[in-house]
């Protein structure tokens, strides 16, 4: 006879694991909600399996489940491969993580985030992660895989950290552990870190006169490119997957779809005068074998991000081809009467309020015409 009894089980409220002995456990999270998972040793390794969730599986069809798994692996299968559809095995960490960026990877639209993302993990946390059942990860263990990066290389921990969580997340989601990752007790755990000095490195809207006059002596596509990222105050990324057919001349606007924005909704851009002069230029670059408005050396694919990046550089300066954006915001604030929620719906940029978030129906199209109108005029003289 086993430890529990089917009342004792329907009447258990206090969350924590039961035994019911032979390795059978009952994971309970609130009164009636949980799971069973049995433990059993094969080959010196010790395996949990989850067998199903409480509300399914009552007491003797657990018991039942439990005995004809032990059955199976004292008969040597190969219960992990015979049985993945019917038993809920337990991963590590490193396997987990593996589950996780192959299901999310197709939603990033950054290839290089995609590789990073798994690469940051496989350096920092799977040394003493890795091997670790994500059942059995908890506080101090997350903050012993970040201690030794956590001051010399803060950015990269604080990834590594929101990635272990996101793991962690996800196993839980799936009936794989019984809590979400405690990351507010890891910080606690760990120094804090110095505050992160400044932002991007933004040319002054003020030098932006002069660049431009330069930036349009001389013609070629990654030119052009940065040309309309900085009339439009957009991301590179935006621009440089700009397609003719996101492109209304007659109503000048350029419409860039969902998928391809950070936030995932739509953005519709209107277009100065010299943003259309832009359009006009590129249609010299245009190829028969591609919709792009700034291809790339290979027509199909657009320009790379370092294009744009190499022309500042080549100018000697050191600002990034995102700071343009933050040059167009402090010169609305300083230079303009334009409301800041203005500046904001032509950045893009989310709501952070959710409140205003679900009043507001507007993207302030129609102020945000002769406000670009007047940036353009101020950059392009």
């Amino acid at each position: 006879m086993g430890k529990l009894t089917a009342m004792g089980v329907k009447n258990l409220t206090e969350p924590g694991r039961y035994s019911d002995g032979e390795g059978l456990i009952l994971k309970l999270a609130a009164k009636g909600k949980g799971s069973w998972i049995v433990r059993i040793q094969a080959d010196g390794k010790r395996r949990d399996f989850g067998l199903g969730p409480l509300s399914e599986l009552p007491l003797a069809d657990a018991r039942e489940a439990a005995r004809a798994l032990r059955k199976e692996v004292k008969a040597g299968v190969d219960v992990l491969a015979e049985r993945e559809k019917e038993a809920l095995v337990i991963p590590t960490f490193s396997d987990a993580a593996k589950l996780v960026h192959e299901e999310h990877k197709a939603a990033w639209k950054n290839g290089k985030h995609q590789a990073q993302w798994i690469k940051t993990l496989e350096t920092y946390a799977f040394p003493t992660l890795g091997d670790k059942l994500v059942s059995d990860i908890e506080g101090p263990a997350i903050r012993d895989a970040l201690s030794p990066i956590w001051l010399t290389k803060p950015e990269t921990a604080r990834r590594v950290r929101q990635r272990i969580g996101s793991v962690l997340d996800w196993a839980c989601a799936k009936g794989f552990r019984e809590t979400e990752a405690p990351m507010r007790s890891v910080l606690r755990g760990l120094p804090r870190q110095p505050k992160k000095q400044g932002h991007l490195s933004a040319m002054p809207y003020q030098e932006l006169p002069a660049f431009f006059t330069w930036l349009r002596g001389r013609s070629s596509v990654g030119r052009l490119a940065l040309e309309f990222v900085i009339l439009n105050a957009s991301r590179s990324g935006e621009v440089r997957g700009a397609c003719w057919n996101e492109i209304d001349l007659k109503k000048k606007l350029w419409t860039i779809p969902a998928e391809r924005m950070k936030a995932g909704t739509a953005h519709v851009v209107p277009l100065s005068e010299a943003a259309l002069d832009v359009l006009k230029r590129a249609k010299a670059f245009r190829s028969p074998v591609s919709d792009l408005i700034f291809p790339g050396q290979n027509p199909r694919r657009h320009l790379s991000d370092m294009t744009l990046l190499k022309i500042l550089r080549d100018k000697g300066h050191d600002y990034t081809v995102h700071g343009f954006r933050s040059s167009f915001r402090d010169w609305v604030a300083e230079k303009t009467n334009y409301p800041g929620e203005v500046a904001e719906a032509a950045l893009a940029h989310t709501i952070t309020n959710k409140v205003e978030a679900a009043y507001r129906r507007t993207d302030y199209l129609d102020k945000r015409k002769p406000m670009m109108a007047d940036w353009a005029n101020f950059v392009a003289g």
